[in-house]
C-alpha cells in the first residue's frame, strides 16, 4: 500500500526518471488561486463612501477565504484625511491597512476631490482659502446646488493639493506595502471626468497638470491613470502622456452597461499592459445585477483577457460577491495577472561538492499579463531536518521575460543553467526545492505547484550529494620495520592533480604520529577504484597506547586556501574519515580494529 501511495503521488506530480543519471519531472498546475505581488483581487474597503464595503468586517476579519485576494483599496475624499489645513487623520487609512499588511497583503489609495454624495470632498477650508469652485447637482451646474466641486485648474486649489500630496507621499511613497496610488484628484469620484458633476470639459493640459503633481511626490510608487481621462473631448493624448510617464491604467465600472458596451477601453489598454499593469473595476455588483448588465459575469472575465489585466476589483460586499460568483472567480484567478507554470524540470540524480550542477526547466506564463516585477528561479537543497543546506539562484533567467498568450497557448521558454556546488556542501540525500524570487534566493512569488514548504519553495524531488571519494581499509601488513594499512579509494570524479592520501594516528587531542602514502604514482584522473595504502612506523612512545585512525585525501597545493582536504561522505567536520582504532601493545606490536563497514560513496 505504501508503494502504491507513493506511485500515485508521483503520478499526480507528473514525475519520472527520463534519462539515466538525471531526474525529470513534469509538475501539474494545482489550479490554486495565487496571491502574488503586482496582481490579484482588490477588496474595496472604502469605496468613496466610508461605509462601503468594509464596514461589516470585524477588525479580525481579513476575508482570507476570498481566493486570490491580495490588495485592499482605501478610496476616500481628501476632506476625510485633512479636515483642517495641516491636520491629518491618517489613522482612517492606517488602521484597516495594518490588518492586511500583517497578512502579507498590500494596499492602494485614491484621494478624491469631488463626490456626488458629499458637498465637500475637497476640504471646505480650501474654498475658504480662495479656491474657485462650482455648486452643482449631479450632472449639472446649479448655483444653488448642494454639492461643490473645485475648479481643477485653480492655482489655490492646486497649491493646497500639492501640500496634501506631499504629506501623503512622505508616509506612503516607496512603501513596499503600497501597490499603487490613483491619480484621483480630477473629476467626480476621482474617476477622471465631470459627467456626473459639473459637466465642465477640462482640457488635456489639466490632466497633464494633475499627473505631474503626483509624479512630483510619488516617484517610487506605481501611479495609475483612469481611462476616462480621455473623455469630454480630451482624446487619446491624455492616455498617451500617462503611458509615457510610466503610469498604469485602470478602467472603472466594467459592466455598468451590458452587452457590447460592457467595457469600452480595451484598445487603450494595449499601450499600457506590455510594460505596466492594467486594473479593472466592475461596477457596484448589486446595481449591475439588478439592471441585468451583469448577467453571468462572463464579460468581466472577457475584459480580463482583452485588457491583459493584472488586478480585478471586488466592488461590493466581498462575501456576497464571492458566494454569487465562485465559479467565475475561479476562472478569473487562473488568468488574472501572471501565473508561472513549470512544465518540466530536470537535474542530476547524483552530484558532489564543487561539481557542475546542470538544471533545466521549461516555463510558461499562463496568465494574461507579464510578471512586471520579475523574479529569478532558485534551487534550495534541504536536509532531512528541513534545514537549508544550499541555495542556488539563477542570475540570468528572469520570469519577467515570459511571454503571454491565449489560454494554454503562451510560448514556452527553456531555462538552462549550470551551478557550481559549494565546497562545504556535505554529502547526503537532500530534498530539492524550486522557488522564484530575489537574486539572493529569497522566495517572492507563489507558484501553482504542490508540496510547498510554507515559504514559497516547492519540492520537486531528491538529489544525492556524493563525497569526492569513499574509502575502505584492509588488515595490517608487516613490511620490515614498517606497517602497511591497505586502503581502497573509490573516486567519484576526477580529482585535482597532486592529490595524495594521508593517515593520522590521533589521541583525541592531537595527532600523535602519521603515516605516508605507500605510492605517489596514482594520478586520480578518472573515476574508479585505486589501491593506495599508508605505511607507518610505531614510535617508542606509542607502546601501550591506543589511537584513533583517520585517513583521507588532500591536495597540498590548496593548503593556503584552508580547504586542502577532499570530501568523503563518512568524514567528520575536519574532513577526516575515522576508519578504526590502533592498539599498540607493550612490545610495540599494533592491532588494527576497523569500524563497522559503511556503504562506499554514500
Amino acid at each position: 500500500m505504501r508503494m502504491l501511495t507513493l506511485a500515485l503521488l508521483l503520478l499526480a506530480a507528473g514525475a519520472c526518471l527520463a534519462v539515466p543519471g538525471r531526474v525529470t519531472v513534469h509538475p501539474a498546475d494545482t489550479g490554486a488561486a495565487l496571491v502574488n505581488p503586482g496582481m490579484g483581487w482588490v477588496l474595496f474597503y472604502y469605496s468613496n463612501v466610508p461605509t462601503n464595503y468594509g464596514s461589516r468586517l470585524a477588525p479580525s476579519d481579513t476575508v482570507d477565504d476570498f481566493p486570490g485576494l491580495g490588495t485592499v483599496y482605501l478610496r476616500l475624499p481628501w476632506s476625510y484625511l485633512e479636515p483642517e489645513e495641516g491636520h491629518f487623520t491618517w489613522s482612517i487609512l492606517d488602521t484597516p491597512a495594518q490588518r492586511w499588511i500583517a497578512k502579507g497583503k498590500q494596499v492602494c489609495f485614491r484621494f478624491s476631490c469631488s463626490e456626488s454624495w458629499l458637498r465637500y470632498a475637497t476640504p471646505q477650508w480650501v474654498e475658504q482659502a480662495g479656491a474657485k469652485g462650482y455648486n452643482f447637482e449631479p450632472g449639472r451646474l446649479d448655483p444653488q446646488g448642494g454639492l461643490w466641486e473645485p475648479d481643477f485648474d485653480d492655482p489655490v486649489f492646486l497649491e493646497k493639493l500639492d501640500h496634501f500630496l506631499a504629506a501623503a507621499a512622505a508616509r506612503y511613497d516607496g512603501d513596499p506595502s503600497v501597490a499603487f496610488v490613483d491619480v484621483g484628484s480630477f473629476g467626480v469620484w476621482g474617476e477622471g471626468h465631470t459627467l456626473v458633476s459639473t459637466l465642465i470639459p477640462y482640457s488635456a493640459d489639466t490632466i497633464r497638470r494633475h499627473i505631474d503633481l503626483y509624479r512630483k511626490h510619488f516617484p517610487r510608487t506605481l501611479l495609475v491613470a483612469n481611462d476616462d481621462f480621455a473623455l469630454q473631448g480630451r482624446g487619446a493624448q491624455t492616455l498617451e502622456y500617462a503611458a509615457k510617464q510610466g503610469l498604469a491604467l485602470r478602467d472603472d465600472s466594467i459592466l455598468v452597461r451590458g452587452g457590447k458596451e460592457a467595457y469600452l477601453s480595451a484598445a487603450e489598454a494595449q499601450r499600457f499592459w506590455p510594460t505596466q499593469p492594467v486594473i479593472l473595476e466592475c461596477e457596484h455588483y448589486g446595481p449591475s445585477k439588478e439592471r441585468g448588465c451583469w448577467e453571468d459575469g462572463a464579460k468581466y472575465l472577457e475584459a480580463v483577457e482583452k485588457y491583459h489585466a493584472s488586478y480585478a476589483g471586488i466592488h461590493w460586499w466581498p462575501r456576497e460577491f464571492l458566494e454569487a460568483n465562485r465559479e467565475l472567480i475561479g476562472k478569473i484567478n487562473r488568468r488574472l495577472g501572471y501565473r508561472l507554470q513549470v512544465l518540466e524540470a530536470s537535474w542530476p540524480e547524483e552530484t558532489f561538492p564543487q561539481a557542475d550542477f546542470a538544471f533545466t526547466a521549461r516555463w510558461r506564463n499562463a496568465g494574461v499579463a507579464p510578471c512586471y516585477g520579475g523574479g529569478h528561479p532558485a534551487l534550495t537543497l534541504k536536509d532531512a531536518q528541513g534545514g537549508i543546506a544550499c541555495v542556488l539562484a539563477d542570475e540570468e533567467f528572469n520570469v519577467r521575460d515570459l511571454p503571454v498568450g491565449e489560454p494554454d497557448k503562451a510560448k514556452e521558454v527553456e531555462e538552462q543553467v549550470t551551478f557550481t556546488l559549494p565546497t562545504n556542501l556535505k554529502p547526503g540525500d537532500y530534498d530539492l526545492y524550486l522557488s522564484v524570487g530575489s537574486l539572493t534566493g529569497t522566495p517572492k512569488i507563489a507558484l501553482p505547484l504542490p508540496w510547498e514548504d510554507g515559504a514559497r519553495r516547492y519540492r520537486l524531488g531528491k538529489v544525492r550529494v556524493l563525497g569526492d571519494y569513499s574509502v575502505a581499509t584492509g588488515d595490517l601488513v608487516k613490511r620490515g620495520e614498517q606497517w602497511l594499512l591497505p586502503c581502497t579509494w573509490t573516486v567519484h570524479h576526477p580529482l585535482p592533480e597532486g592529490t595524495v592520501p594521508f593517515c593520522h594516528f590521533d589521541t583525541g587531542q592531537e595527532i600523535a604520529f602519521q603515516g605516508a602514502p605507500a605510492s605517489f604514482a596514482t594520478a586520480w584522473g578518472k573515476p574508479g577504484v585505486y589501491e593506495v595504502g599508508c605505511t607507518f612506523e610505531i614510535p617508542p612512545e606509542a607502546r601501550g597506547k591506543s589511537y584513533q585512525v583517520l585517513v583521507g585525501l588532500w591536495v597540498p597545493s590548496r593548503a593556503a586556501r584552508g580547504e586542502s582536504r577532499l570530501v568523503c561522505a563518512r568524514a567528520a567536520a575536519d574532513r577526516r574519515v575515522a576508519v578504526g582504532t590502533l592498539d599498540v601493545d607493550a612490545k610495540g606490536v599494533p592491532t588494527f580494529k576497523p569500524v563497522a563497514s559503511v556503504r562506499p560513496g554514500r
